[in-house]
């Protein structure tokens, strides 16, 4: 068995969507759906988690995740550590082992990681003691299953729960992004139509992590008839290696327009994990219309990491 389920099946971690039941899948985000009322705060707080306590472990920066992790545990009546690398021991050359097993011997049961590192959040969980749960948030490029979840709750709300007539795309970024490899990992397992990749051919994945998917990097083409547009952040970083000329021609060839999104669907769904780099794949006039669900998907974060936090731990 991996360590993200126990020997009675049950989820014990949460470290990516690859692989996971349906069943659970589907769990969790009808969980989530009938306790969003409580996420965003119009119920009053519920007493699941009280008298546990939560550590953020945060080895990157993080603005949404940390954020509604936090709303999370704290609407589920638990107690909330902020671990902050940037000032803790970890710049004195303490190991990410170390820190977990030092925080975990102070009675913390739920720990959300994310880290740098390809699978660290694994290694992680296999040091764990008996009763810990991890959940992670975002580790290298590997996976971001929270993200993937929020998104898929989101497409349920946009575009209703049958999957099989869904066609979405996924635009930007791949090759280098946890957040659609969680989202492709979700998309098989819910059975959707038709998913579609689309980016320059320098920022595109291989083809095991697109097995299934119709790939391509004429955005325009790929845009013809989608229930969906699932944009990507483009890291700056990514013209300073090359893999992009400059923000102003990834904006020409694959910048989501108001133009453009007439190709899609009527009133197909535009997506955005954020931070949004407004104006580099996403115009203000999509990023702020009708067609936006951005602002819904922040929402639906809070509900469903309260709904992972509470199959984990409550």
């Amino acid at each position: 068995m991996t360590p993200q389920i126990d020997s009675t099946g049950r989820l014990r971690h949460l470290l990516t969507l690859e692989g996971m039941p349906r069943a659970t899948l589907v769990q969790l985000l009808d969980r989530a759906g009938q306790i969003r009322d409580a996420a965003v705060g119009r119920v009053g707080k519920r007493t699941v988690l009280a008298g546990s306590a939560v550590c953020t472990l945060f080895f990157e920066p993080s603005t949404r995740t940390r954020s509604s992790f936090q709303l999370a545990a704290q609407r589920l009546g638990a107690d909330v550590l902020n671990f902050d690398a940037s000032t803790s021991s970890t710049r004195k050359g303490e190991t990410a082992r170390d820190t977990l097993k030092n925080i975990e011997a102070m009675g913390v049961r739920g720990f959300i990681v994310r880290h740098p590192d390809d699978g660290a959040v694994q290694r992680l969980a296999d040091v764990a003691g008996e009763g810990t749960a991890l959940v992670n948030a975002g580790d290298g490029r590997s996976a971001h299953p929270t993200q993937g979840l929020l998104d898929m709750l989101t497409l349920r709300q946009a575009c209703g729960g049958d999957f099989s007539k869904l066609k979405v795309l996924i635009v930007g970024d791949v090759k280098h992004s946890r957040v659609a490899r969680s989202d492709l990992h979700a998309l098989r397992t819910l059975g959707a139509g038709e998913v579609r990749v689309c980016g320059p051919a320098s920022l595109l994945p291989d083809a095991g992590t697109t097995a299934g998917c119709v790939v391509g990097t004429d955005l325009d083409a790929m845009l013809d008839g989608v229930d969906a547009v699932m944009m990507l952040r483009l890291q700056r970083e990514r013209m300073e290696e090359g893999l992009v000329p400059s923000l102003e021609d990834y904006h020409v060839r694959y910048g989501l327009t108001v133009e453009r999104l007439k190709r899609a669907a009527p009133g197909a769904a535009v997506l955005h994990p954020g931070p949004i780099n407004r104006g580099v794949e996403i115009t203000d006039e999509v990023a702020d219309g009708p067609q936006s669900w951005v602002l819904r998907q922040v929402a639906n974060g809070v509900a469903v990491r309260m709904a992972v936090l509470e199959h984990l731990l409550g």
